[in-house]
């Protein structure tokens, strides 16, 4: 049995086979409709229960269709529904119910501690739909959105504006195991996971954190920022917003970046707060076909973790 819990745990091999598996399905689909299955139906008879402790566009729509095209059904869980570890069910208990009712689950949590307790208990795979502290099948879709533009990653420089977050813990584990150089700008407070930065660079060398945005987007193949303020935040959020005044991603930082230079955002964004709207809208942002292709990968992820069971 394959949980998706973290890029971290999983080898490079895998990671590559899940992301080729995923262009693959993605290329073959051709101008099929939305709803219709893969040809080949790899998952007819499957369900997929998505539960959701946290508000999920991107993540709901992507999942849902996924395992449509992959010839499964889907059930969608939002906390307030079920008992979740509350009511007088333990999470034991409801692991018992998870496991009996579905072939796969896809968990959408704050505590990452949440995550990690269903894996031990669930006698099906576990997928990470985004916890506080890592958001795997962003960065994985996102490598897939890079490659399909610019072609390999490894040896590619990225930029990380902004906070040092969920999403930022992930792209470090990216950078060790897909061999890019990551050069992470942000303020001094808000740095990302130092365990997750020493496993990495015990891995692959590659990460640099400053504390200048123009020392991280200077000849980059590729800027990506995310929120300054996610879901949960708490403390003085003015006092953050602050923090962050001189890490927007606009026109004069892109143009420090190689002329060919790509904008990311994983979504959703605040226009003028972390990235102005030239930058978001303009020619080098290619942040739909990042949002349209975590449809694609969200495959490649599901087959993987069924993969022989």
């Amino acid at each position: 049995m394959k949980h998706f819990l973290d890029l971290s745990l999983i080898s490079k091999q895998e990671l590559r086979q899940i992301i080729e598996n995923s262009k693959a399905r993605k290329k073959n689909r051709s101008s099929k409709g939305k709803v219709l299955p893969d040809k080949d139906k790899p998952l007819e008879g499957k369900l997929l229960l998505m539960v959701f402790e946290k508000p999920s566009t991107r993540t709901r729509l992507s999942f849902d269709l996924a395992m449509r095209q992959l010839g499964g059904e889907t059930i969608v869980m939002n906390s307030e529904n079920l008992h979740l570890g509350i009511g007088g069910e333990t999470i034991e208990d409801t692991a018992r119910v998870f496991s009996s009712f579905s072939d796969i689950v896809m968990l959408r949590t704050f505590e990452h501690s949440t995550l990690v307790k269903f894996s031990e208990l669930l006698t099906v795979p576990i997928i990470n739909g985004l916890t506080n502290d890592s958001h795997p099948c962003q960065i994985l879709s996102d490598v897939m959105t890079f490659e399909e533009i610019k072609g390999p990653i490894v040896g590619k420089k990225i930029a990380w504006i902004g906070d040092g977050n969920n999403v930022t813990n992930s792209l470090m584990e990216a950078s060790a195991l897909f061999d890019f150089k990551l050069t992470i700008a942000c303020p001094k407070n808000f740095l990302p996971s130092k365990k997750v930065l020493n496993w990495s660079k015990k891995i692959n060398n590659n990460i640099t954190i400053v504390h200048d945005p123009k020392d991280a987007a200077e000849n980059s193949d590729c800027i990506m920022t995310d929120k300054w303020i996610s879901m949960g935040d708490k403390g003085d959020l003015k006092k953050k917003r602050k923090a962050f005044k001189d890490f927007k991603v606009n026109s004069k930082l892109l143009k420090l970046a190689k002329k060919d230079a790509i904008f990311m955002h994983d979504l959703p964004a605040k226009r003028g707060e972390e990235v102005s709207a030239e930058v978001i809208d303009g020619k080098q942002s290619v942040v739909w076909q990042q949002a349209e292709n975590r449809l694609h990968c969200q495959k490649g992820i599901i087959e993987w973790c069924l993969k022989g069971k």
